[in-house]
């Protein structure tokens, strides 16, 4: 007998990874569920039917087919005639469009980002946090070496394993950044070990220095430093693809990065001033 998948087993698994602090009351549970199914789209998953969706989400099908049908008729899913499986609609683009042009942090940063990219011939990076992820929210790529590896805005990065989301766990307040580790811990579970001690590195050096370091691509070097901005925590990032060793390329590109940080946070100060 298959047992019945419980329709809040991924909706549990998240809540402590979630960014906000009032619960979820019964009366919003439904949409709450309509966000699981949105998320449940990434790179790759251009189309997705009722049974991928239930098992992404860990809700029944008949909830999933009741929610694809209400976000179709809200205009954030299509539906594929043929396969009748389920695409983000064009509205879903429009969101993330008006993310951008509606962000202080992105206005005064990216000209900034642009140019160090440019002056250096490195590649800079703004991202935020969603969950156990990092989101690029601008990525300049001016890179001095060719990189088959291409950043753009949207494009989301593991947390445990980069510079971008080691920056954040070493800013983001204790009780979130240990219900992180907890969840780290059990998805990584043999590497975890290793992990947890580079994880502890990159805080202290956070702590020190203001930034750390990570190379979790192939002959990536990247550093990164954590930006608070109105009470939400970025990280800001610079990096190289190059085969020079590990150490000299960070002390290359950590000036440049917390330069173009004080250069960014004047600006913010400026044009926000508290």
């Amino acid at each position: 007998m298959t047992a019945t998948p419980d329709p809040d087993s991924r909706l549990v698994h998240m809540k402590a990874l979630r960014d906000d602090k009032p619960g979820i009351s019964p009366a919003n549970r439904s949409l709450e569920r309509g966000i699981e199914l949105l998320r449940s789209f990434r790179p790759g998953s251009e189309l997705l039917g009722n049974a991928e969706l239930a098992e992404r989400t860990g809700l029944s099908r008949s909830t999933v087919s009741r929610l694809t049908q209400t976000l179709v008729g809200g205009g954030l899913l299509q539906v594929e005639p043929r396969s009748r499986a389920f695409r983000l609609a064009p509205a879903v683009l429009s969101f993330g469009h008006a993310m951008r042009t509606g962000s202080t942090v992105l206005a005064i940063a990216a000209p900034r980002m642009r140019h160090a990219a440019e002056e250096n011939r490195i590649n800079v990076g703004l991202a935020a946090p969603d969950r156990d992820e990092m989101v690029y929210l601008e990525s300049i790529r001016y890179n001095r070496r060719p990189s088959l590896r291409s950043v753009v805005s949207g494009q989301r990065v593991p947390m445990e394993l980069t510079s971008l989301g080691r920056a954040y766990l070493a800013s983001v307040p204790e009780a979130k950044r240990n219900a992180l580790l907890t969840h780290f811990r059990q998805a990584r579970r043999e590497k975890w070990p290793d992990l947890s001690s580079e994880i502890s590195l990159a805080i202290s050096s956070v702590a020190k220095h203001d930034f750390c370091a990570a190379s979790w691509q192939p002959e990536v070097v990247a550093v990164a430093t954590p930006l608070v901005f109105q009470g939400s925590l970025y990280s800001l990032n610079v990096s190289l693809s190059t085969a020079e060793r590990f150490d000299e390329v960070v002390a290359e590109l950590a000036p440049k990065l917390l330069a173009l940080k004080k250069d960014i946070v004047h600006a913010l100060e400026v044009a926000v001033p508290d």
